[in-house]
């Protein structure tokens, strides 16, 4: 099975709620998941929202994802021209001068602990506004510097559509297809099924957004997320909430289930990873719940890529 990157802040109770010794023992756990690669964490102005020496301590031999949407969603909040693709040049620098103190961090993972950073995803905010012209300049210039190994991905999150208000509001993907392909630069798109959806408000849609991605040659990883139309547990309807598979929890209304997921695996082709980026249950209160619900969710994405591979076979 393609290596999988288990998004850690999603599940964890304690990302908010500082607690070390649950935070330990889930990340343990989650890394010794089968099938588990590595996991995705957060970029919120520093290594570990709590502590950085502690995570660095604590991390294992395991591959790491960082992403720096929580904190690029708390800038574009308050500063509506910060981003990558802004037009505003003021705040497209801020946003290249926060990657460059996340580049420093991804270096102090490198020297100062167990990890490796294989992946540093961007975004391509500001919400509502920017332009493939100004995004394709900051990726030109984040190319050039040194990431201590990482590979750049771009990850798709939903753009403005006039019918809906939207979550993120980011640039469209042909817009940062058009970007990656203008920078000239080594850089591939990172394409999250739930996020897809809350944009395209259409489960064959969101597919049918990763196949156009798979085509154009750009497409390096899927997460794999759910989303629901309707309030529920989790949150507001087409919230960008991470909701599990519909198998390991019907009543969360997720519109994710193994069939949707083996059809979105389908399409998004042989990518170097996959992601599993779910909440953890309501109820989840123990690093064991948590262990429990992100295992749940990984047996049914297990089961999609079997039935995809199956198929493949008895088509070959």
């Amino acid at each position: 099975m393609t290596p999988v990157l288990v998004s850690a802040y999603a599940a964890s109770p304690a990302f908010r709620t500082w607690d070390p010794r649950l935070e330990g023992e889930l990340l343990a756990g989650l890394c010794a998941l089968p099938d588990v690669a590595g996991l995705e964490v957060p970029w919120l102005g520093g290594i570990h929202p709590h502590d950085d020496e502690w995570f660095l301590r604590e991390l294992p031999v395991i591959e790491l994802a960082v992403t720096p949407l929580p904190w690029v969603m708390g800038r574009c909040q308050k500063a509506p021209g910060y981003g990558l693709a802004s037009n505003d040049e003021g705040g497209r620098r801020a946003a290249l001068d926060d990657l460059r103190a996340l580049r420093d961090d991804v270096h102090r993972l490198a020297e100062h602990s167990n990890a490796r950073v294989s992946t540093v995803l961007l975004h391509s905010a500001p919400r509502g506004s920017g332009s493939a012209d100004r995004l394709g300049s900051s990726l030109e210039e984040l190319a050039s510097w040194d990431f201590a190994g990482a590979d750049l991905r771009i990850e798709h999150c939903d753009a403005v559509i006039a019918a809906h208000p939207f979550e993120k509001g980011f640039l469209p993907l042909d817009a940062e297809m058009e970007a990656i392909r203008a920078s000239g630069a080594a850089l591939g798109l990172w394409m999250n099924w739930g996020r897809s959806v809350i944009e395209t408000r259409d489960a064959a849609e969101a597919t049918a957004q990763i196949a156009r991605a798979h085509a154009s040659g750009t497409l390096r990883g899927l997460a794999l997320s759910g989303a629901a139309a309707v309030a529920g547990p989790y949150g507001e309807a087409w919230s960008d909430a991470h909701l599990p598979f519909a198998e390991t929890d019907p009543g969360s209304g997720s519109l994710l289930d193994r069939e949707t997921a083996a059809r979105a695996l389908e399409a998004a082709g042989d990518v170097d990873r996959w992601g599993l980026k779910v909440s953890r249950r309501p109820g989840d209160v123990s690093a064991a719940d948590v262990l429990t619900t992100v295992r749940d969710n990984l047996d049914v994405l297990r089961s999609a890529a079997a039935s995809v591979t199956a198929l493949a076979r008895a088509g070959a």
